[in-house]
Parts: structure tokens; sequence; C-alpha cells
């Protein structure tokens, strides 16, 4: 209360001494500087995004049901809402859906993250041309910081914003809009499941969501997975109603400091920041499952190779060096036969980003691991104890030709940006690559590559 006395005295120009204000005059002084701070969210979520990206080139497959397969094939990642309309789950293995797929003629396809990346980039340059404050969450999902647009009637905004993204890129989105990251969170979620908000909701409006909590299952509130749920469900707590009125104890008991945090965040209270720069990565992983298994060791290593030169060239992109690797490779878990797993890890001198200092490491490691007699179904590269290029402290009995190798490192990335991954590789990570991933399905690159850019002729 003393702090809303001193407020109260800004705000009315009164001294904290001179006689005290009442009642009302507080609620007024906490209701301006509360406004004064508020911030309002939007989550931009892009709409069945994989399958999205596809209809941006398939116009034809408007009102098609369609689906985008993870990687090998393996299972269902992405649908569409006609697809949901058949029973079609998400991460439902895709043979078990195959024959349903074809009865109903189910378009299908393999994962095409070259073209999904590049259009969730584009996505995120009409997004800051809108808003100068933005969080790219995740590829199809980012916060804008609306704050100052508060002239604006901001459900209107949010229509624009559909719009606007929907006329220069061709992706559908939902927003939600709320005073925190949760609430627009969860505004999203209503939009894109409540037809009576035509796509965008606000939830800053606290009657709003006094009356769609008992509504909204606890599952569907950002940071709350289906353990969680179910353990909030055994004491009775079944809705976001139900979770803000839990007492803040009880949450912290149950879900730990995340519990409280997302009772506050509900409630309108902001515990999350807006993440405008993008964190220093601690770590770089590469690893895929093979689309045949790997039984002969070569073929191990030059899987092995490939990653490290990938991991390595993702590293120089981020102008950081590495200072250890792990290489790992396992059968499968569900395969018959005996299970094999293991990892090893090394450590560098100096720390580096050069291609061929990594892959000489890895393919050490690999064969430290190596077993013969199992069919490998998965490997890859973890690299550790990231640092900015530059500042670590160099090796006394280093051959001093850093420049060098920098500046191979720079033509090699220079040529296989204009010529195209991979051009210049390690000898190591071979060139047949009968393991490689299966992507059977796999629609063009219709955006990063000259020989399959989209022919409107045909």
């Amino acid at each position: 209360m003393t702090l809303a006395r001193g407020l109260l005295a800004l705000y009315t120009r009164k001294k904290p001494n001179e006689e005290e204000g009442n009642q009302d005059d507080c609620d007024r002084c906490c209701q301006f500087w509360c406004g004064a701070f508020s911030m309002t969210l939007a989550l931009v979520d892009c709409n069945n995004f994989y399958v999205s990206c596809e209809r941006v080139f398939r116009p034809d497959l408007e009102g098609v049901p369609v689906i985008v397969l993870s990687n090998n094939d393996g299972c269902a990642v992405a649908r569409s809402n006609e697809a949901k309309a058949l029973g079609i789950q998400m991460g439902q293995p895709f043979f078990q859906i195959k024959d349903l797929c074809k009865k109903h003629g189910v378009v299908v396809f393999s994962s095409n993250y070259v073209l999904y990346g590049d259009m969730s980039r584009r996505v995120d340059e009409v997004l800051s041309m809108l808003t100068p404050d933005i969080e790219n969450y995740s590829i199809d999902e980012s916060f804008l910081d609306l704050s100052g647009f508060k002239s604006k009637d901001l459900m209107q905004y949010g229509q624009e914003i559909r719009q606007t993204v929907a006329k220069w890129t061709g992706i559908p989105t939902c927003v939600g809009l709320g005073t925190t990251k949760t609430l627009a969170k969860l505004a999203n979620y209503c939009a894109k499941k409540l037809p009576q908000f035509d796509s965008v909701c606000d939830l800053s409006d606290e009657a709003v969501r006094q009356e769609l909590f008992p509504h909204i299952p606890v599952g569907e509130i950002w940071g709350i997975g289906r353990r969680s749920a179910e353990k909030l469900e055994t004491v009775g707590i079944r809705t976001a109603a139900d979770f803000i009125r839990m007492q803040r104890p009880q949450a912290r008991k149950l879900l730990n400091v995340n519990g409280e945090r997302l009772i506050a965040e509900l409630s309108g209270t902001k515990c999350h920041n807006l993440e405008i720069s993008s964190p220093a990565k601690k770590g770089i992983t590469v690893s895929r499952s093979f689309g045949q298994r790997v039984t002969e060791q070569n073929e191990m290593l030059e899987a092995i190779s490939t990653y490290a030169t990938r991991a390595a060239a993702k590293l120089r992109r981020e102008r950081l060096e590495t200072a250890s690797i792990t290489v790992f490779m396992h059968t499968g878990k569900h395969a018959k036969g005996e299970y094999y797993g293991n990892s090893c890890g090394m450590e560098f001198p100096v720390q580096t980003s050069n291609t061929l200092e990594l892959v000489n490491a890895t393919v050490k490691a690999a064969k430290h691991i190596w077993k013969d007699g199992y069919r490998y179904y998965k490997a890859g590269i973890m690299l550790n104890d990231l640092s900015p290029k530059g500042t670590a402290q160099p090796d006394l009995f280093s051959t001093g030709d850093s420049e060098r190798t920098d500046a191979l490192m720079t033509a090699v990335d220079a040529i296989n940006r204009r010529m195209g991954k991979d051009t210049i590789h390690p000898a190591s990570a071979g060139t047949k690559k009968a393991w490689i991933m299966r992507a059977g399905n796999r629609s063009p690159r219709y955006t990063t590559d000259w020989d399959e850019l989209l022919d409107l002729n045909s």
C-alpha cells in the first residue's frame, strides 16, 4: 500500500506526507500505472504450416486431404483439416493409415525442410514489417509486441496481420492477443478452435477470460504437457478456470515454480519476457535416422563425416567455435535382436570450427564405439562448449596457420552457398550415401533451387 500511495502522490501531484487519498484514488492510481506499463503481445501461428507451404505452390490441393510425413516417411507430422476429419492422428505411423489415405485420396508428402525453412523466413520478414519487436518462437510461431499500437483496434490489427501474411506469402495464420505470453498462446488456441473469433482472439480482458476459461481443457495451457495435465486432473483441475483458482503453494508442489508462474501469467502478470534477440547457442546437434539400416563401418563413417561437415558449417554461420564433440549411434529400440547404443566424446586443445578437424575427431570417436554385427538405426554428432569465434585462449604449441584455415573454410562455404550444399565436402563423407534418409514423396524446393523452380507453363 505504501508503494501505491507513493504512486498516487505522483499521479495526483501530491506529496506523500500530505492528506492520504481514499481507496478510490488508490484504485485509480493502480489502474493508471498498470496501464502505463502493461504490454499487449500477439502470437502469430501458421495454420498446419508444412501442409500450407505445400499448398502455396499447389493451389489445386485446397480442400483436398493432405499430410506431411516425418523423416524416412515414418509418421504424420502435419495434417490438413480435411485429413484430420478423416481421423488421421498426429504422429500416427504411415503404415497404419496407408490404406485409409489410398481410399480417400489423401495426398502424401515427405518432409521438405529446405522449403519450410525458407517459407518461415519469409513469414518472419513480413511480420517484422508490421511491428519492430518480434520473437521467433519456432518455425511457425512468433510473438509480437504490440504495446506501441494502443491507438489501434488490436482485434482489427490482428486481422490486418493475417491478411498481409496471407497476401504476401500465401500462408494462413491465427492471431492470439494477451498481456502475457501464456495468455497470447491460449488466445491463439481459442482463435484456432472457436469459429466465432474469426481466427483472432484477445484475452487481455478479464471478463473474456472468465467466460472462456471454464471451457478450455487444462492441457491446452502453454507449459502443461500430457503428464502434467493427468496429474492435475487427479486433484480435480480439469479446465483453465480450475487451474487459475488453485492455491499457489499447491501449484508449486504439483508443477514446481512453473506452476506458480503459469497462474500469474494467466492472471495477467508477466513472468516471461519477449526474447527479441536469440539466446546464444549452448550446443549444436546434427543427427538423422538412416533410410536403411547401416551394417557396414564405412557407411557409418560416411554418415558421421557428413553430419560433422554440416555441423561445422552451422558453427561458422553463427560465428562460433567448439571445444568438444560427442558422437553417438544406436540400433532401433523396437527392432528385433539385441539393442546396442553408445557414445564417445573428444576434446580439442584449441576451440575450432574447422571442418577437417571436426571430421577427423568424429571419425576417431565413431571407430571407437563401432561394433560389428548390429543394424544401426540412427547416429549423430553433438558440438559442446561453444563460444564466440576468436575468444578462446590460443594454444602455446599451435602452428599459427589459423588464418589460412579460416580462409579455406570461408572459400568452401562461399562455393557451397553458390553451387549447392555439399558441392565441396571431405572425401570421407562419400558420394553414394545409400544410408541417406528416405523422402520418396518430397516436393520440389521451389524457392531455393534453380533446377526446381515452379514451372508456370506446365
